[in-house]
């Protein structure tokens, strides 16, 4: 009899960003355990990150993985970059997203450019500054993202055409 491994082929690609080992101090010891920080992204604008906590490292991957399935954001991509600069915030973390020419690539530290690949963005330069805490890094980071708009977007919100706010 044959066994199989089936694992859902799923639209997103998955990213380790962090590992950490956590303990916690009981009447006998130390209970070990691992947390896990995943970004997940389907690299057409959509994005998300999630935490898992487990005793074996798969298994918290596994956990961040579904906990990035409830917390994903839509990101509007104008040809290869955003459409303007906008800056993230999470707790003292900034991370400032800038449009970027088209052939610049991505100009991003390890945990903000983890989000901005998965999220699709071919072009961009970003800056972090305040803390270098990946969680808090990757959390400002999908904040700046979130924020984004286009232009069509805010024509609607203002009630105007394109036209009209391009003069």
């Amino acid at each position: 009899m044959q066994r199989f491994n089936h694992r859902e082929e799923s639209e997103f690609k998955e990213k380790l960003v962090a590992v950490n080992r956590v303990s916690k101090t009981v009447k006998g010891g130390r209970n070990m355990r691992f947390s896990a920080l995943v970004v997940i992204g389907d690299e057409k604008g959509r994005v998300g990150y999630g935490m898992g906590k487990a005793v074996e490292i798969p298994e918290a991957i596994r956990k961040a993985v579904e906990d990035a399935k409830k917390h994903l954001v839509t990101v509007p991509i104008v040809g290869t970059s955003i459409p303007h600069e906008v800056i993230g915030k999470y707790g003292t973390g900034k991370v400032v997203l800038m449009p970027a020419p088209e052939g610049s690539g991505v100009i991003a530290g390890g945990p903000a450019r983890a989000v901005i690949e998965q999220a699709g963005i071919k072009d961009i330069v970003t800056k972090s500054y305040g803390t270098n805490n990946p969680i808090n890094v990757v959390k400002a980071t999908v904040d700046g993202l979130s924020q984004l708009k286009t232009i069509e977007e805010v024509a609607r919100l203002r009630g105007k055409s394109v036209e009209e706010l391009l003069g």
